[in-house]
């Protein structure tokens, strides 16, 4: 299934629901492996003017502090180009794009709509709208510096 809208049951604060994607390289990664690590869910369009000047940002971000356990997925949507058109795009980039999603995650009536998992899986941020550097900073900087939770 391709990402398309997401359930209004997503709140801040709640369990994050449990997903899997795969990615535009064929392989595959679910919630459970990215337990303890901070994730950031990127839903976008090809065709979307502010996601496309989003992606550098949000991966400057993520070379920056993938040491410190962000981990950072562009999900493309449904209405973006093939995935075999897509992965010239990713080649310079060091975050990641999924081509489908499984679970409630999706776009929340605009693009891009971001979502923030903390390291215990408690959903952090939930919004559409294109992160600037401020919108990444606040809620992110609290996050990476928690200690991953003991399984």
């Amino acid at each position: 299934m391709t990402p398309s809208h997401a359930s209004a049951t997503i709140k801040v604060g709640d369990r994050a629901p449990k997903f899997e994607m795969t990615l535009i390289d064929g392989s595959r990664i679910s919630s459970t492996d990215l337990h303890g690590q901070v994730v950031i869910l990127n839903f976008w369009a090809t065709w979307c003017g502010p996601c496309k000047a989003e992606l550098p940002l949000l991966d400057t971000y993520y070379r920056l502090r993938k040491g410190n356990g962000l981990r950072v997925f562009a999900v493309a949507t449904e209405e973006s180009l093939p995935a075999y058109k897509l992965k010239p795009v990713f080649a310079a980039l060091a975050i990641p794009s999924a081509r489908r999603i499984k679970g409630a995650f999706g776009v929340m009536g605009a693009l891009p709509t971001n979502y923030i998992i903390d390291r215990a899986g408690i959903v952090r941020y939930a919004k559409p709208g294109a992160f600037d550097l401020a919108d990444l900073n606040t809620p992110l900087v609290p996050l990476l510096n928690e200690p991953a939770p003991i399984p």
